[in-house]
């Protein structure tokens, strides 16, 4: 980080703790932006300005966003705001990026949302930063944001190091055949077994597993995979392997996404530890991405 140019990092109260060792790992100030939201729903922002007004006149937005509605209109306000008042470079560190699961109108009529809100966030930065974002049917992040910074990291190295140490015998295994980057990159670390299973999706909460040709019977397996949502892949999975003979089954994921009742659902399914990347705050954070995120941050200025 070029530390001549005044530069700071803002955050969310809800989003504090990480975006906090950011700007340690950064060397950059921390400043919170304080969020109202009125009796009939719309939201109210205020920066934290210098005593004239003024801000920085480069400014990194911390904002993941798992529950992106609201989050996404945060952006538009804070960013138009900053540009008004003469930040110049604008960059979103956004470790979970919503709506790229959306890359294909199955039925006539479908919004296809990875390049309609790829391109909103264009127009708003100047660089997006994320991480293990859902790039099914696409190779490259700026193929959805148009941006020449548009960079996608991985958070699969952090939980291999983290399995390593916790299940140095693990076999690493992706509940689907989308896992399997994930996987082939935490195996390069460990040195370990991996393997993928086969996922058949019935709904959003349907589905059936296809487990992989290798011998199970008493190992320690670690599913690892970049979001677990409802849970039920996880669950399915994890009921296969403990029937073929699993001694034990752990989950390491780089987004804790876990919508309403997902954690019990897979808990009641025989899973172990639950490891994930800070990326998105919830209980299970094991694994700190700043240092990651930092490096990335590095070449910008």
């Amino acid at each position: 980080m070029n530390r001549d140019k005044a530069c700071a990092l803002l955050h969310f109260a809800d989003e504090a703790a990480a975006a906090r060792r950011l700007a340690d790992a950064t060397g950059m100030q921390s400043l919170a932006v304080e969020r109202h939201r009125f009796p009939d729903a719309e939201l109210k922002l205020t920066l934290p300005v210098s005593s004239e007004g003024a801000l920085p006149e480069n400014l990194v937005v911390y904002r993941s966003l798992d529950r992106p509605n609201d989050k996404l209109v945060e952006l538009l306000l804070l960013a138009r705001h900053a540009r008004r008042q003469g930040v110049r470079r604008l960059v979103l560190v956004a470790p979970y990026l919503a709506y790229m699961r959306q890359d294909i109108a199955f039925h006539p009529g479908e919004i296809v949302s990875q390049t309609i809100v790829g391109g909103f966030l264009a127009e708003l930065f100047d660089a997006v930063i994320t991480v293990d974002p859902h790039l099914h049917r696409i190779e490259r992040l700026d193929q959805a944001i148009p941006l020449e910074h548009a960079i996608a990291l991985s958070g699969a190295p952090r939980l291999a190091e983290l399995v390593a140490e916790k299940r140095p015998a693990a076999l690493l295994l992706g509940p689907d055949e989308e896992a399997r980057q994930w996987v082939a990159q935490a195996a390069a670390v460990t040195g370990g077994d991996f393997g993928v299973c086969r996922k058949v999706r019935h709904g959003d909460r349907d589905v059936s597993i296809q487990l992989p040709e290798l011998s199970l019977a008493g190992r320690q397996v670690v599913l690892m995979d970049d979001v677990a949502s409802s849970g039920h892949t996880v669950a399915r999975a994890t009921e296969a392997l403990l029937a073929a003979g699993a001694a034990s089954v752990d989950l390491a994921l780089t987004h804790a996404l876990f919508a309403d009742d997902a954690l019990a659902v897979i808990r009641s399914a025989g899973v172990g530890e639950v490891w994930s990347t800070d990326c998105i705050a919830h209980q299970s954070n094991a694994i700190a991405m700043a240092p990651v995120l930092a490096e990335a941050l590095e070449g910008l200025w």
